[in-house]
């Protein structure tokens, strides 16, 4: 096989990717999954399922010491409660003292750790006891470091440059240098691995997992796109991490199972083609390692003492890869690990235990009957779930039962499982409000002591959490909906292809409704849209208002002209852009390049983004909004970023771009946008100064996506009529926000009622 053509043409494959990939739903076709419910043993462990929980970092889960909290318990026993077979944990760094990027001003860290002494011990054998009482196993994911992914303000907090396995641009901030971490240091981290694996093991975790994908430092140490030693016994990229499994093995005896987590390729020349030649950074990564040389790598980690692994594509650099949003097809990555799956076979490879190297498939595999076939058809031996299990913690007790309408699909978002913590937070998740909140929830919603009469209003992800969780509390609840449909932003925000995670989604809570309509304390009032004074004479004890939002319309000449309409309706209905050739769609946000991918993709348009901030999709999740733009650039979509838009009229758009040359590019999609609050010192030296220009655009349409506004009329004149003893606004009408925040204050407001 020619592996590097594959891999050109899987990476193809994902921008109009429902030409070759299926489409799943929450089906039970294949049911009952027993290849997914049979054993398997990895070295002397028997697993009792094929199913994995994903490593998920566990950021903030822990107290400032790096001992495992409550929170992270608890979250964790929710998972093994819920039926999977094999828990891995988040990454845990090794190298404190070393790889400073790890460490936060004091001594303090938020990552959970297993290094720093016996005090933080407890936390684990309470996480391995919980996890054992549920039928679970239970893998530490360990790690030499972060190196050049590493946070870059360890310059500023400990005066210290970040490290990597050779003289590599930060991530975060290109212009830091990481600085070569000397064949002294790597030794100390090897040995470090190896006590942290004997302590693993003693406080009765089952396994090893190394993190040796996405550009970590085991990554970039085992890869010669970022190892450029030329001198030394690290200079060879395969030692390092040959060596740290030698050094675990040694200290854990022959009948510790270790996994490996590995690419096959960081496919940055797949992804990035010629610029790989001249764009910085990606000129020094060229060099990366190929699939043969990843399969020849693993046959010799098996050798070393690698007893399994999972595999995947990509690094930071194409983050889509490694992290698949919603706009990836489901099951993406199965080519990937059945290559792997044959390697071994075809070879004989065997573990040192004479056993099969097992192949854990990844890339949303969170419909059943995907998960289902992909072992059948022998494609992998496992299958992992990561945001699936943070969706539905039941994942697989219900996908065992044949439950599988029941199952709350992920939305691929990844707002709240990656990009909360980014921010600052920890690891949540935006359809399920329990998600790492598992010590301050329980399963069962509590049931109210007063029970109420509640009008909810709304019937968008809020409303329908809101009314959900009050029925369960046993309260009466009425929910309207002005519409004559559920959904609310949903509907639009699921028509496209790319959406197809969120159409799962709508179906869900269109069940959660028809379930609700069978209990006598519900009314569901579709096409109902009513006043304050409505809401006051039925005489409710509690009303929630959770209306939404309402678009906005830039304040321009020709605004108003017959060929400008608003995303949400061309979503609803694309016959409104039939005739039109030349689109341009006003709003470089997450729904104006959505919609632009959909007119672009589907409907085969010519197609010119305007946003006046300096980024394209600003505050969304970086591997989100990647895929996006690179594969809009590929589609030759123009998107234009720091323009304003002045006048629309004659089947053109004049708009003002700024042409200075410190203008971000907006196709960069191998460097992330910083937080606000994190400022790059040397963006100081590049201002954009204002050298604008106007241009003329050819228009037949104009699609609007220029922002929404709060609909919290109704709440206000609720409060001004006192039309019940408690008025409450949650959701979009509150703030106008995502799906993570509506139902997250949603749930959080219906438990207290």
């Amino acid at each position: 096989m020619n592996y590097e053509q594959k891999l050109r043409d899987l990476h193809s494959s994902f921008g109009e990717w429902w030409s070759c990939f299926e489409t799943p739903k929450m089906t039970s076709e294949l049911y009952p999954y027993d290849k997914m419910f049979s054993p398997i043993t990895v070295n002397t462990l028997t697993l009792k399922n094929r199913l994995i929980m994903a490593p998920m970092g566990n950021i903030s889960m822990c107290d400032e010491t790096g001992r495992p909290n409550m929170k992270m318990l608890k979250y964790f026993e929710e998972r093994a409660k819920g039926g999977v077979g094999l828990i891995t944990t988040g990454l845990i760094p090794v190298s404190y003292g070393i790889d400073t990027s790890i460490t936060e001003r004091g001594d303090l860290t938020y990552f959970p750790r297993i290094d720093r002494s016996r005090t933080v011990f407890a936390g684990w054998r309470d996480l391995a006891a919980m996890c054992h009482s549920h039928g679970a196993s239970v893998f530490i994911q360990l790690t030499p470091g972060l190196g050049r992914v590493g946070n870059p303000q360890c310059l500023t907090t400990q005066y210290t440059f970040p490290r990597s396995a050779s003289f590599n641009p930060n991530w975060y901030m290109s212009d830091v240098p990481c600085m070569r971490l000397s064949d002294l240091s790597l030794e100390r981290i090897i040995k470090r691995m190896g006590q942290s694996s004997a302590d693993a093991k003693e406080c009765n975790l089952d396994g090893i997992y190394l993190h040796g994908h996405e550009g970590y430092l085991l990554e970039q140490l085992s890869n010669p796109a970022f190892n450029h030693r030329k001198i030394g016994k690290f200079s060879n990229y395969e030692t390092f991490g040959i060596e740290a499994v030698k050094e675990i093995r040694k200290r854990v005896g022959p009948n510790y199972p270790i996994m490996y987590r590995i690419d096959l390729s960081l496919a940055l020349n797949a992804t990035y083609k010629s610029k790989m030649d001249f764009v910085n950074p990606l000129n020094k990564f060229k060099n990366e390692r190929t699939v043969a040389q990843s399969l020849e790598y693993m046959r010799k980690l098996v050798k070393a003492g690698v007893d399994m692994f999972d595999v995947d594509l990509g690094c930071y650099d194409n983050w889509w890869l490694p992290h698949p949003p919603a706009s990836m097809p489901a099951g993406c990555f199965l080519d990937i690990a059945d290559i792997a799956k044959k390697y071994f076979e075809e070879n004989k490879i065997l573990s040192n235990k004479g056993l099969p190297i097992p192949v854990a498939a990844v890339g949303k595999l969170g419909y059943p009957d995907l998960a289902e076939k992909a072992l059948r058809d022998n494609k992998c031996d496992m299958v992992m779930l990561g945001r699936p299990l943070l969706a539905d913690p039941e994942w697989c007790n219900k996908a065992y039962a044949g439950k599988v309408s029941d199952i709350r699909p992920c939305i691929g978002c990844q707002e709240a499982c990656f990009n909360e913590f980014i921010e600052g937070g920890h690891p949540q998740c935006a359809v399920n409000p329990r998600t790492a909140f598992e010590e301050e929830y329980p399963r069962e919603v509590p049931k109210a002591d007063i029970i109420k009469h509640v009008a909810v209003v709304g019937a968008g992800p809020a409303g329908i959490t809101a009314a959900e969780t009050l029925i369960a509390r046993g309260h009466f609840v009425d929910l309207y909906e002005k519409t004559d449909k559920l959904g609310g932003s949903l509907v639009p925000g699921s028509q496209a292809k790319i959406k197809f995670d969120l159409a799962n989604y709508l179906d869900y809570l269109n069940g959660v409704v028809e379930k609700l309509k069978k209990n006598e304390r519900f009314n569901l009032y579709l096409e109902n849209a009513p006043t304050a004074e409505d809401l006051k004479l039925r005489g409710y004890d509690s009303i929630i208002i959770a209306a939404g939002t309402k678009q906005c319309k830039p304040p321009i000449k020709g605004i108003d002209d017959d060929n400008v309409v608003f995303a949400v309706d061309v979503l609803m209905n694309p016959e409104l852009v039939k005739n039109a050739e030349k689109i341009v769609v006003v709003g470089g946000g997450v729904v104006g390049t959505e919609t632009a991918y959909f007119l672009a993709y589907e409907h085969n348009k010519n197609v010119k983004v305007v946003e006046m901030d300096k980024y394209i999709m600003n505050h969304a999740f970086t591997a989100n909004r990647g895929h996006i733009i690179h594969y809009l650039e590929e589609k030759g979509v123009e998107l234009m970023n720091c323009t304003t838009l002045k006048k629309i009229g004659g089947g053109k758009v004049i708009v003002s771009q700024n042409k200075n040359k410190n203008v971000p590019n907006p196709y960069n999609t191998w460097s992330p946008i910083l937080p606000e609050n994190v400022v790059n010192p040397l963006d100081m030296l590049r201002p954009i100064k204002n050298e604008c220009c106007e241009r003329t655009l050819d228009a037949d349409m104009v699609v609007l996506a220029s922002g929404v506004k709060s609909s919290n009329e109704l709440y206000y004149a609720c409060v001004s009529e006192h039309a019940a003893n408690e008025v409450f606004n949650i959701g979009d009408s509150f703030r106008s926000g995502r799906v993570f925040e509506a139902v997250r204050s949603a749930y959080r407001k219906s438990v207290s009622v």
